[in-house]
């Protein structure tokens, strides 16, 4: 596992995916512009309406609701930030959908050019497992949230939340390359621990400001090692199915 991380590193940083990454890098970006803004304007709306029900309520009293009106603020903006950080998984499982495909045929190039090469998803269907995979994480974060009041606890709980939903999502994407998707599910459920404890490395790198921007690539590359090594690299482990699609 450690060794397909590296491989995973070095190739999203070689020149064939340097245009993929920047490419997914712009396209992350516009979209948490995007939910920052919506988020903005939500907790800006929030803020007025707590302002405006304090002044109603308080009447005249003219120094609380200008403290109230401050920590509004400062909450506000600090939302934006927290926001962000924790949108950062569901944003990459989106730009996954885009570009997983081109990045896993440069490391099946590069480091298994005398096996069949994977059929790429219809960007419809690489889509939809994909804003499933962003839908279940808003989801899961918002049952988990209230972890956050407990002291360590919804850190780890965020983590390991992370590290299951990438790792179920960049699998599945990598073997339904060569699989379809009811025996990629099934390979990943047959692998559970190794596909998690994948997915626990991608949660690392996500973690990371500004470099989890790449984790789209990473996240698919390091996946795409993983599943080569658990069907042990032999074409009589490819659907016939997958593999007459592959000839054409």
């Amino acid at each position: 596992m450690l060794d397909a991380a590296i491989k995973a590193l070095t190739q999203i940083l070689s020149p064939p995916m340097r245009s993929i990454l920047w490419r997914s890098i712009g396209f992350a970006l516009a979209l948490i512009a995007v939910a920052a803004i919506g988020l903005q304007r939500l907790l800006s709306w929030a803020a007025t309406s707590s302002e405006l029900w304090a002044e109603a309520a308080l009447g005249g009293f003219q120094t609380p609701l200008n403290i109230l009106s401050w920590v509004l603020s400062i909450a506000a903006g600090l939302g934006i930030v927290v926001g962000a950080v924790f949108l950062m998984p569901a944003v990459t499982s989106l730009v996954a959908g885009i570009f997983v495909d081109e990045a896993a045929e440069h490391v099946e190039r590069e480091y298994y050019p005398h096996e069949e090469p994977g059929v790429a998803l219809p960007v419809g269907v690489a889509l939809i497992e994909t804003i499933k995979t962003a839908l279940l994480t808003i989801l899961v974060y918002l049952i988990a949230l209230p972890f956050l009041f407990f002291a360590g606890a919804g850190v780890i709980v965020f983590f390991v939340a992370t590290g299951w939903l990438l790792g179920r999502e960049y699998f599945e994407l990598a073997a339904m390359r060569f699989r379809p998707a009811a025996e990629a599910k099934a390979m990943r459920r047959d692998n559970a621990t190794t596909v998690f404890i994948g997915g626990l490395v991608i949660a690392a790198f996500v973690s990371i400001p500004i470099v989890n921007l790449a984790t789209p690539l990473f996240g698919m590359a390091f996946m795409v090692h993983l599943h080569k090594r658990m069907s042990g690299s032999r074409p009589e482990l490819i659907a016939p199915e997958r593999r007459e699609i592959g000839a054409r």
